[in-house]
């Protein structure tokens, strides 16, 4: 999916295993097939998987970000009601591999890219929920840390303009832009709340219409209140996406912001993975065809 992504097998997966982890090489390695962009994952036996960063970086700083990453995970499992991956263990670089990786518990469930939830009420209150939760658990103090999205709109003029030239022959670039121009004065007016960050199809897991679990929680963390905000457009359709607003009691602008920051994200899907992720890419297109829907 990158130019300068790093090559995981389970030949690989299962060496770091026998190595640091003895315990567990006993247990059967299975590569899952996943849209996810940033981490190749692993299924260790029946109660763990291992997430392997896709892009090379400096082995210190990886450590400091999956270190990070583990103590968010941690703490967002301590305020959700519903199932979401625990950190066990770091590993090391090693066997090929040049940097460290994490191991988490295993969940199951069918994430809502294969189990489509869109049209479910009952998801909808679900994952409204589970957003309420996680703005209830306080910052602590905490406030954004200006990486990706969750702060300023209009911060993100510089990349959305790349997605404007590169999707020309993909979308309605004309269009788009126009809504671009409208989204990116939304003025922040609340204060940061704790923020999944990433509610799309992949990350989220669904049994029988209902969220059944929420994955890659090491983005938790203070942000805008509207971030989260982003699963309305990304996972459900027109009827549902209005009982969790309703749910959320979201006021007009906090919905607005919610729709834009879906709407930045939208953007870099379609074109970057058009080839390499047709999945994420054809995502990233619902949404928008979601976003462009008239205002009821």
């Amino acid at each position: 999916m990158h130019d300068d992504q790093v090559h995981v097998t389970t030949d690989i997966v299962a060496t770091l295993i026998k190595e640091q982890f003895p315990r567990w090489s006993g247990k059967a390695v299975r590569h899952l097939t996943s849209t996810g962009t940033v981490n190749a994952v692993f299924r260790i036996g029946d109660d763990l998987s291992a997430r392997f960063p896709l892009r090379p970086t400096d082995a210190a700083e990886a450590l400091a970000v999956l270190e990070r990453e583990a103590r968010a995970s941690a703490e967002l499992a301590r305020v959700s009601r519903f199932p979401v991956p625990e950190p066990v263990a770091l590993g090391e670089p090693g066997a090929g591999y040049p940097m460290p990786w994490s191991v988490q518990t295993w969940l199951p469930g069918t994430v809502a890219l294969d189990a489509d939830p869109s049209g479910s009420d009952a998801f909808a209150e679900d994952l409204a929920a589970f957003i309420a939760a996680l703005r209830g658990a306080g910052t602590q103090g905490r406030r954004f840390s200006g990486e990706n999205r969750g702060g300023v709109l209009a911060h993100h003029d510089d990349w959305v303009a790349k997605c404007f030239e590169e999707s020309e022959g993909l979308l309605d670039v004309p269009r788009l832009r126009k809504l671009w121009s409208r989204f990116q004065k939304l003025p922040r007016t609340a204060a940061d709340v704790m923020s999944h960050g990433d509610l799309i199809p992949g990350n989220v897991l669904v049994a029988g219409g209902r969220l059944s679990g929420v994955l890659d929680t090491g983005g938790f963390g203070p942000a805008d209140p509207a971030l989260d905000l982003v699963g309305a457009w990304h996972l459900l359709e027109s009827g549902p996406r209005q009982v969790l607003r309703q749910a959320l009691a979201c006021d007009d602008l906090e919905w607005e912001r919610g729709r834009a920051w879906a709407f930045e994200q939208a953007m870099g899907l379609v074109w970057y993975y058009a080839e390499s992720n047709p999945a994420m890419s054809g995502m990233g297109r619902r949404t928008l065809d979601r976003i462009l829907e008239p205002t009821k």
